[in-house]
């Protein structure tokens, strides 16, 4: 198995993720820029340890970094990729004019607002001429930068939202409102904390740009390659091997991962090759490793940075969200196992050769010190502290690891530092200076004294917080976006406008279904639930296609999920399900852009990639209705008893094994199609948490396993015979 250098990743994730896209740039223009990127991650990284400014004026600069790098990192148009463009007058150090103008206006815009913090309260409702001005100026060069990083879909419904706001007298029926001047639409996304400047900025610009360093720090000292290379020793054996490493190696990689693509990208150049190697289709491997890489972002303990943004949203504990998030996230992770395993089965795979898998040992003793910074960034987290400090401190840790070429006994004592400052309560005092003390003298000494391997260390991670920067800005871009809509939202009321019109409609369905559904099947209020919930799934995975995981999730909780809350679903589980199938848009037609990834790293049908990477994650697609019906899955509700628990995640697992065999066609033997579509009927009445159904559901099972038993066994008495 060849390993992929950092630089041929880079290529690959820059060839298939808009949001790397990167243009080319001159010798100086590139230097001005990094050195740029290197002060962005170094201000989040100091202040992330050492006490964040005033909110706004954070959050404004912040913003003033990102949109201005924007306009320098990418250009206006994907088409010219190949070369620099060269220097002139109208584009200095090869960058047009108009991009420098608009850098300029977009820092200038977002230091306004910072810089006229102590009067603001007099001005938000009455803004002066200057104000307005500079917010239109602030939102234009925004939607702008929002394009050209992650692509059209949220600028779009950023201007329909805005269109909305000004002229929502011209709306039918429920939508309709009085409408708002420009000026107002301005002042309140602008100059209030309810839109721009409000939390979907603040929860990046504090806590996702961190993580987003860290996962790149990370993978660049080598924890990516000990996730995989673990994987592959513990599961390329069995069979369909590769597939199976894939799996692991994508939940494992996701855990620092912030991007479906990007995880799709790392691990997938090295599974998908090796499954095509051993017969899956090249379209099977493809979606493979792109549904395991979605799970990524639903995976403790980082979830894609959601895990911070629900606790600034529901105001609870980290610890309560992680543990909520283990279940179901082991059943997406289970799904695809299965039906990769029926697939292989079906298909006659074998695993690995000895020669191609790594010898476990020598992976621990070689990247066992890649760890450290995971479990010290874990031990600060659930210590109570901050998520920038734990950040903070496994960056630290990652900087430490990486100059000392994973040197297990700095490493050890690094950890030991930490947990004694935890312990003691002075992690934020004495340690501090510790903390920028150890990588000054280390980038010194292997400066000073080092051989030339140590200098391209010390050169590489400063390499590393540049592209750091360089993956967030877009994050950063969509978020600021995200508070249009969030203004917006706020502004007119339109999500409860939304969430009345999601209601009223799935009311209307269940009356129509209950006319001609006996009542003690299904009642009027539980036909209604569901119909809320298909909807809202399908506004979901509709507002979700384009858009990354982070500001999938607040567009969800602003849009999607209040119909729920008017149902009285518990916020935590309402969250949990608007995020899990936002997430799902990543694989999900006609925009699936990590399946799409995933084709053209295999050469195969982007399309029908993106049917089977679906299909893959079915389990995805059902365990959200499971855990609402039944919210004892998260383990942390009101509603959770541990036989209700049982009963629950013990038929959803059983049940997400028949629907594996089902969408396969292969459980012991191969099936025919009345008996595939019998085992799907059953498999959905399994999963589904009433007990009536579950039990109907394993009747109707009964038949299909007697069949299959009598053909495993007939396949077995012919190959005996031959």
């Amino acid at each position: 198995m060849t390993e992929k250098t950092a630089a041929e990743l880079q290529k690959l994730e820059e060839e298939l993720d808009p949001e790397m896209q990167f243009r080319p740039l001159m010798p100086r223009a590139g230097w001005l820029v990094a050195a740029l990127l290197l002060i962005l991650s170094i201000f989040h990284y100091y202040t992330a340890g050492f006490g964040l400014l005033p909110e706004t004026t954070h959050r404004g600069i912040h913003m003033a970094f990102v949109l201005g790098l924007i306009f320098l990192v990418f250009g206006a148009s994907k088409t010219r990729l190949a070369t620099p463009a060269p220097a002139s007058a109208m584009a200095p150090l090869g960058i047009p004019l108009y991009d420098w103008l608009l850098a300029a206006g977009a820092a200038i815009s977002s230091l306004y607002v910072p810089w006229i913090f102590h009067d603001l309260q007099f001005r938000v409702g009455n803004p002066e001429t200057i104000d307005w001005v500079m917010g239109t100026v602030l939102i234009i060069v925004m939607l702008e930068a929002t394009r050209r990083a992650v692509g059209p879909a949220l600028p779009i419904i950023a201007i329909c939202l805005m269109a909305y706001a000004l002229w929502g007298r011209y709306f039918p029926s429920i939508l309709q409102h009085p409408g708002n001047t420009w000026k107002s639409v301005v002042n309140h996304l602008y100059l209030t904390s309810q839109g721009i400047y409000g939390t979907a900025l603040g929860v990046v610009a504090t806590y996702v740009f961190h993580y987003v360093l860290f996962g790149v720090l990370a993978t660049r000292i080598g924890l990516g390659r000990l996730f995989i290379d673990l994987a592959t020793a513990l599961a390329g054996r069995f069979s369909g091997g590769p597939a199976k490493v894939s799996i692991f190696a994508s939940g494992l990689f996701g855990m620092i991962s912030g991007s479906s693509i990007a995880n799709t990208v790392t691990v997938g150049s090295m599974t998908i090759p090796m499954m095509i190697r051993i017969g899956y289709p090249r379209h099977f491997a493809a979606a493979v490793e792109s549904t395991a890489a979605t799970g990524g972002q639903i995976t403790p303990p980082i979830m894609g940075a959601a895990a911070f943004l629900m606790v600034e949203y529901l105001n609870l504990p980290y610890q309560t969200i992680i543990i909520a998030a283990v279940v179901p996230a082991f059943m997406h992770f289970f799904g695809v196992f299965c039906q990769v395993h029926f697939e292989a089965k079906k298909l006659g795979m074998r695993g690995l050769t000895a020669a191609e898998i790594p010898d476990w040992r020598r992976i621990l003793k070689r990247d066992w010190p890649t760890l450290i910074p995971l479990l010290i960034l874990l031990m600060v987290l659930f210590s109570n502290y901050t998520p920038y400090l734990a950040a903070f401190w496994g960056i630290t840790a990652c900087i430490v690891v990486g100059l000392t070429n994973r040197n297990a006994p700095i490493a050890v004592a690094l950890f030991a530092a930490v947990a004694l400052a935890i312990k003691t309560d002075q992690i934020t005092e004495w340690l501090g200076l510790l903390a920028i003390t150890i990588p000054a003298a280390g980038a010194c000494i292997w400066w000073t004294i080092s051989d030339q391997d140590g200098k391209h260390r010390l050169i590489d991670l400063g390499d590393a917080f540049v592209m750091g920067a360089k993956y967030a800005i877009g994050v950063g871009a969509a978020a600021a976006t995200v508070g249009i809509i969030v203004g917006v939202v706020t502004l007119t009321g339109v999500g409860f406008k939304l969430s009345d019109v999601i209601t009223s409609s799935a009311a209307y369905m269940a009356s129509g279904i209950g006319a001609v559904v006996p009542a003690w099947m299904f009642g009027q209020a539980g036909l209604a639930l569901f119909f809320t919930l298909v909807l809202t799934a399908f506004v979901c995975l509709l507002l979700g296609c384009g858009v990354p995981t982070t500001p999938t999730y607040i567009i969800m909780v602003t849009i999607a999920q209040p119909a729920l809350s008017k149902l009285g679903i518990d916020p935590i589980v309402s969250h949990f399900f608007v995020f899990y199938y936002g997430v799902l848009a990543d694989v999900t037609p006609p925009v699936a852009l990590a399946a799409y990834a995933g084709a053209s790293m295999a050469g195969a049908d982007p399309f029908k990639t993106g049917n089977t990477a679906f299909r893959l994650a079915m389990a995805k697609a059902l365990v959200p209705f499971v855990f609402v019906y039944s919210p004892a899955m998260l383990i942390v509700t009101k509603e959770f008893t541990w036989p209700l628990f049982l009963e629950t995640t013990i038929g959803c697992i059983v049940g997400i094994i028949m629907l594996a065999a089902a969408l396969t066609g292969y459980g012991l033997a191969v099936m025919s199609k009345w008996q595939r579509w019998l085992l799907f009927i059953a498999s959905v009445l399994v999963i589904s948490p009433s007990r009536t159904a579950t039990i109907a559901g394993l009747i109707l099972a009964i038949p299909i396993l007697l069949t299959q038993i009598a053909a495993q066994r007939d396949e077995r008495a012919r190959a005996t015979i031959t």
